[in-house]
């Protein structure tokens, strides 16, 4: 059964179009229009409530001067049709004031309403309650019967109380929320605008500009002209641009050496292949050494059969290296001691006047390893040292020693390959196991020991530079049994 992977082209053709219909700039005005006007909406209800109040107190403040005018009026009363007046004037039916325990009252009828539909007390009316009964009034359709509204008195009397209907006032708090929904929106408007400007310019126009340059570098990352400039910017988007513009620097920078270190591997898999030919050439020629009289020949021929072995596959083994596939380890019961003599022969040191080599392995120590894998690690690992010994010596003018040592711990197998020579630069330790970046000696590519990491982490072991005063210690750990590949 096959699965359809969609490609890169799609996603990033059809993904951003569904999520970008309605851009930052748009969001961003929206969003302030709402919260200005959530926050006007807040506002509203106490201002409503705080216009009711001040609405009803206007009407009880002229009500006070119609009664302070009732009781200045001489006895036989106020001329006819004047506390008619009075009262249209005040805009009620009928006012009340108790003065000194006695109650007057001016009504436009001959005898005051009985009924009305509710009582307004303002000298107890609470901001709760007072918001409440201003929406009832501005929601609900005025009531048939008027509404009593009783208020503080000033001068001699202890209250003044009016009765009015309640259709003056529910029209003038509409106009007045009409004015205050207006102004909201023109506040808003603005106080959005501002912002938009402010913002953009800010933060959503660099954003942009930070998006543009992440397609165009998309598009062709190797270009440095692609690499974003960052400004002086001391904020948050000053540091997104330096922390973009060195991940560019850093990635053009791999994908360069990337392309390198391709066309190197292709160069070196063509030479590779015609070196193998010749070697498999040379191992049939030395074949025939096999049979000659020479005692010395005959000594030394299986050593070169073997060696040229070794060269053959090691040219395979580099074909593998540059398809980025390494063989899963056989893991088999190999004894570490004689390997490491199998080694130290390849590499002529039993015959070797400059260095001393000292194989301090016990001989009983028996390890879970692909023989011809470790054989590489260790080659590795002692051509390095040998290479190092021969060029530079030994610390303090003492005798080139190279030591190969091996315990078991906790379950584990710990190999030491240690050397007097001038140990590693503190400049390759960065990139130690890197393959032509962790270089120890000039000239050099680095290879062995990227060789030697992968193969030792395929063994499911690591492999360290572990600290020393003199020389270079290479620290390889395996696994004490066996175990699958990692």
């Amino acid at each position: 059964m096959q699965h359809h992977t969609p490609n890169r082209n799609q996603l990033s053709i059809s993904l951003p179009r569904g999520l970008t219909r309605l851009g930052l700039s748009a969001k961003l005005l929206v969003l302030t229009v709402l919260f200005v006007m959530l926050a006007e909406v807040l506002i509203y209800l106490p201002s409503v409530a705080n216009f009711r109040r001040n609405w009803l107190n206007d009407r009880l403040a002229a009500a006070q001067i119609a009664v302070l005018v009732l009781e200045g009026a001489p006895q036989d009363g106020l001329p006819e049709g004047s506390e008619n007046r009075l009262l249209m004037g005040v805009g009620a039916r009928a006012i009340a004031a108790r003065v000194g325990g006695a109650r007057r009252l001016l009504t436009l009828d001959s005898m005051p309403p009985a009924a009305v539909s509710r009582t307004v007390d303002l000298r107890s009316l609470g901001w709760v309650d007072a918001i409440g009964e201003a929406l009832d009034t501005l929601v609900l359709p005025p009531a048939k019967m008027p509404i009593r509204v009783i208020g503080e008195a000033v001068g001699g009397a202890d209250f003044v109380e009016l009765v009015i209907d309640e259709a003056p006032l529910q029209r003038a708090m509409l106009k007045f929320s009409t004015n205050l929904l207006l102004l909201s929106l023109l506040i808003s408007g603005l106080t959005a605008v501002a912002v938009y400007i402010a913002l953009n310019w800010m933060i959503v126009d660099p954003i942009r500009q930070l998006a543009a340059n992440v397609m165009e570098f998309e598009a062709d990352p190797e270009n440095p002209h692609r690499i974003i400039e960052p400004t002086q910017r001391a904020d948050e988007i000053g540091e997104a641009q330096r922390a973009l513009a060195r991940m560019q620097m850093t990635l053009a920078g791999e994908l360069r050496t990337k392309k390198h270190l391709a066309e190197l591997g292709l160069a070196v898999s063509k030479i590779n292949h015609d070196l193998r030919n010749m070697l498999a050439a040379a191992q049939l020629m030395s074949d025939r050494l096999v049979d000659t009289r020479d005692a010395k020949i005959k000594r030394f021929a299986p050593r070169l059969i073997a060696t040229l072995g070794r060269a053959i596959d090691f040219c395979q083994a580099t074909l593998a290296y540059g398809r980025a596939a390494e063989a899963t380890p056989v893991l088999k019961d190999v004894g570490l001691r004689q390997l490491v003599a199998e080694q130290a022969d390849m590499l002529g040191l039993a015959e070797a006047a400059m260095v001393t080599f000292s194989n301090e392995v016990p001989a009983d120590l028996i390890a879970p390893c692909d023989p011809d894998q470790m054989a590489r690690v260790l080659l590795n690992l002692m051509r390095n040292s040998v290479q190092a010994l021969t060029q530079a010596g030994a610390e303090e003018g003492g005798r080139p020693t190279l030591r190969v040592k091996a315990e078991r711990d906790n379950g584990s197998i710990i190999l030491r390959v240690a050397d007097n020579g001038p140990g590693v630069p503190e400049r390759a330790r960065a990139n130690l196991f890197q393959a032509f970046r962790g270089s120890v000696t000039p000239g050099g590519t680095g290879l062995g020991l990227a060789v030697a990491a992968e193969l030792v982490r395929l063994h499911g072991g690591t492999i360290a530079l572990e600290p020393s005063d003199t020389g270079a210690v290479f620290m390889v750990t395996l696994p004490g049994r066996r175990q699958a590949a990692a």
